[in-house]
């Protein structure tokens, strides 16, 4: 299974009704954040780079950020994901406007650019996604299903309301960041001031601290409690594909929007049929006798038993296409791949004596060989020229292949091959 990626509104910190404005800024503070040039070495550093210039090339354009918020990255999973868009980090930097962003990020690195460390980081942000996973047949997967889940959901605290603060009491502004909910720090390096902002160590961001803590949520402002789902599991859906549920996320922060939940789903394996992606492949025996008279056969298919005749002289090995029987697209439900049988001629492994020798006859009769009477050859009479009561002279050969006569007519038997 490939590695899950995280949901490309949670790596820029947007909402999903973030404006291009919006996801330009956000991606703007995370390339100067984590850009290689200020984090020489730092592989964890680089990979948030990219993973941010992923998430970016993606919502930045109007087509993908639809497939993107209908099918999540299965959208993406055949000719998307890292290095899908080509350019830098997966990214193709000629289908957005990057001039400016990463003109103000160079201009930090080399000289120390302006500043906007002014602005209010602590405003309304979106909660969390969270995953959980869910296991279905390999037919639920092919036709679609609803199922039943069941989470573990938090919601606001009913004695602070969300505020984490003791009745009677309410958070105060965090000394460490003034309200910002980020503290900034400079840094002197070859290329010249380094200006890196952080989530504020003792608020975590949300620019208020709480002295006393609500005795019922600890402190946290959310309880948790079990909830029940509806899923619906698209019909095509494959292994490891998850299904977007928005707003069933954590809770946001300062008023922001709850995140959503991501359902992960593991398709269980089938004894007969074998999927890749919208075809299905499954082998099936059949009759020595059908293979070589040909005839009709039971095929078993996702939809049920069909029909299907067999050609006369049909080998092992021989694949058959059974056009529109195979996993329908997760776009277009209507749209159904095919059905690769690969049929096996199989051979009896026990005979009994009738079969054995009707078996010798088909041999002999494919070989040219004659199992019944002999030929009728020249000397087949066996009759002599002696005087009379004496034994006739062995006849000689039949051209026909009998025995020669021994004195007599000739029996004309010949052994077969098998005997």
């Amino acid at each position: 299974m490939a590695e899950s990626k995280r949901d490309y509104y949670e790596v820029l910190g947007v909402p999903k009704d973030a404006d291009e404005a919006a996801l330009k800024k956000a991606f703007r503070t995370l390339a100067k954040k984590y850009h290689p040039d200020a984090n020489p070495g730092d592989k964890e550093a680089e990979k948030k780079f990219k993973e941010a210039t992923e998430a970016y090339g993606v919502l930045s354009d109007g087509e993908k950020r639809r497939q993107y918020d209908q099918f999540g990255h299965a959208a993406f999973d055949a000719t998307g994901g890292p290095g899908g868009f080509g350019g830098f980090g997966g990214f193709d930097f000629s289908s957005a406007d990057m001039g400016d962003i990463f003109g103000d990020i160079f201009g930090d690195f080399f000289g120390g650019a302006r500043s906007r460390s002014g602005a209010r980081q602590n405003g309304p942000m979106r909660g969390q996604s969270v995953r959980t996973g869910l296991r279905i047949s390999f037919e639920e997967a092919i036709f679609g299903c609803e199922k039943e889940i069941e989470i573990y959901f938090k919601e606001e605290c009913s004695t602070c309301h969300g505020t984490g603060a003791k009745p009677g009491t309410s958070p105060e502004t965090c000394q460490t960041c003034k309200g910002q909910g980020k503290v900034m720090y400079k840094q002197q390096s070859l290329f010249g001031q380094i200006q890196n902002v952080q989530t504020c160590p003792d608020c975590g961001g949300s620019g208020k601290v709480v002295k006393e803590k609500c005795t019922a949520c600890r402190g946290t402002g959310y309880t948790t409690r079990k909830k029940k789902l509806q899923v619906r599991i698209p019909a095509g859906i494959d292994d490891g594909q998850s299904i977007r549920m928005s707003g069933n996320g954590e809770p946001g922060v300062n008023g922001g929007e709850r995140g959503d939940l991501l359902v992960e789903v593991s398709v269980s394996k089938h004894p007969v049929f074998v999927r890749s992606e919208t075809t299905i492949y499954s082998t099936m025996s059949i009759p020595f006798a059908t293979a070589a008279l040909g005839g009709p056969v039971r095929v078993r298919t996702v939809d049920g038993e069909v029909e299907y005749t067999v050609k006369p002289g049909t080998q092992t090995d021989t694949k058959v296409r059974l056009r529109g029987k195979g996993v329908p697209s997760l776009r277009n439900s209507q749209l159904r791949g095919d059905h690769i049988l690969t049929l096996v001629v199989a051979v009896p492994e026990r005979l009994n004596e009738a079969q054995k020798e009707a078996l010798r006859r088909f041999d002999d009769a494919m070989n040219g060989r004659m199992t019944g009477a002999g030929g009728s050859g020249d000397g087949g009479s066996g009759v002599g020229s002696g005087p009379a009561g004496n034994a006739g002279n062995a006849g000689q050969a039949g051209a026909g292949g009998g025995a020669p006569g021994s004195g007599g007519k000739n029996s004309g038997k010949k052994k077969g091959f098998f005997k």
